[in-house]
């Protein structure tokens, strides 16, 4: 039987908002509120959403970088937001992350090779001889020189030091890399290069991605499946071709909607959303959503919706949109909401 190497169970994290550097707590900002979800071996799981829906929390919270509020973090079946520091830190060779900023993500003073060996030193893995061999391994594995090593990162281009951001998080052998907007920072024409090598990389290591992004043609390439976040939950999980030829919630088709054709000359139906996103710190009751829905109805102002099997693979968190046995067992009325049809239509095919 197949199981998950990451399964997350109604993970958390809320800020508290105070009044003053002294005073109480008057609110809570709630970045990550009940998600849950697993991840496969050797998948790429792609995770988009508009800036301050919980992205990069998420992927913080899986790696202990943040802690969590409530829920569980299991890895191969160990919970990691219970183990002890020392063992915690044993456990972080296998996940590590490739964050979104090249420039500040290194630090200055070091040189390549120090930056890259680093891991290798703190976990005993590799010293004297042995850790220049390994540098210059991972160095060739990522397509730079051997003798980029002994310089320093400031005199490197942007995509060179997204390079050595991806050495330094596969000198300690992980499993599972959470890849931070690795792209969003450079060229279009380096971001290609960025992902065609984390995708050779993942077929030659067997490397398992969270791939968080806001350039939704960079993620329908890279991805296996795609979670869409808004306000801190997850509101449609599928597989990437599914959830691009149709999306079900009304946020994700307004999110495909905005994504430009390839086409010369190609027109397409955008789909523009009312209003901001809403305050974290007051989460409208209801649908998070509903305010700015153009679909709603009176119900989604008053039941929460939790994320639903809407065919096999695809689950979405809309009371419109769910399957007739799911509403009976939720006890929304038909005529609440059909499930009308949610196929994009011909111009969302092209994306």
């Amino acid at each position: 039987m197949k199981v998950p190497l990451l399964e997350l169970r109604n993970l958390q994290k809320h800020f508290p908002v105070r009044r003053g550097v002294w005073g109480g707590v008057r609110g809570w900002v709630k970045a990550v509120d009940g998600v849950s979800l697993q991840l496969w071996p050797g998948e790429t799981l792609g995770v988009v959403g508009e800036s301050g829906c919980g992205k990069t929390t998420l992927g913080r919270l899986i790696l202990r970088l943040v802690e969590a509020t409530a829920g569980e973090v299991l890895f191969e079946g160990t919970d990691l937001l219970q183990l002890p520091p020392a063992q915690m830190r044993a456990r972080r060779r296998q996940l590590q992350i490739i964050f979104q900023d090249p420039y500040s993500s290194l630090n200055p003073r070091l040189t390549v090779g120090g930056i890259i060996g680093e891991g290798l030193k703190i976990h005993h893995l590799a010293r004297g001889e042995e850790l220049e061999r390994r540098v210059g391994q991972l160095l060739d594995m990522v397509g730079l020189p051997a003798n980029a090593a002994r310089r320093y990162p400031h005199e490197f281009s942007g995509g060179q030091r997204q390079r050595i951001g991806i050495a330094r998080a596969l000198a300690v052998e992980p499993r599972f890399i959470v890849a931070d907007e690795p792209v969003s920072a450079l060229d279009v024409s380096v971001q290609a290069q960025i992902v065609n090598l984390m995708q050779d990389l993942q077929r030659d290591l067997g490397l398992t991605y969270m791939f968080i992004g806001h350039d939704l043609s960079v993620v329908q390439h890279i991805s296996d499946r795609v979670a869409v976040m808004y306000l801190g939950r997850i509101v449609e999980l599928a597989d990437r071709d599914q959830l691009y030829a149709a999306p079900a919630h009304p946020y994700t088709r307004a999110l495909l909607s905005a994504v430009p054709s390839p086409t010369p000359g190609a027109r397409r139906q955008r789909q523009i959303l009312q209003g901001d996103v809403p305050n974290p710190a007051a989460i409208p009751p209801g649908c998070p959503f509903h305010p700015r829905c153009p679909e709603r109805r009176d119900i989604c102002s008053r039941q929460v919706p939790s994320l639903e099997e809407l065919e096999s693979g695809h689950q979405v968190a809309c009371l419109l949109r769910y399957p007739a046995e799911v509403k009976r067992r939720l006890g929304i009325p038909e005529e609440e909401g059909q499930n009308q049809d949610h196929s994009t239509g011909q111009e969302n095919r092209t994306l």
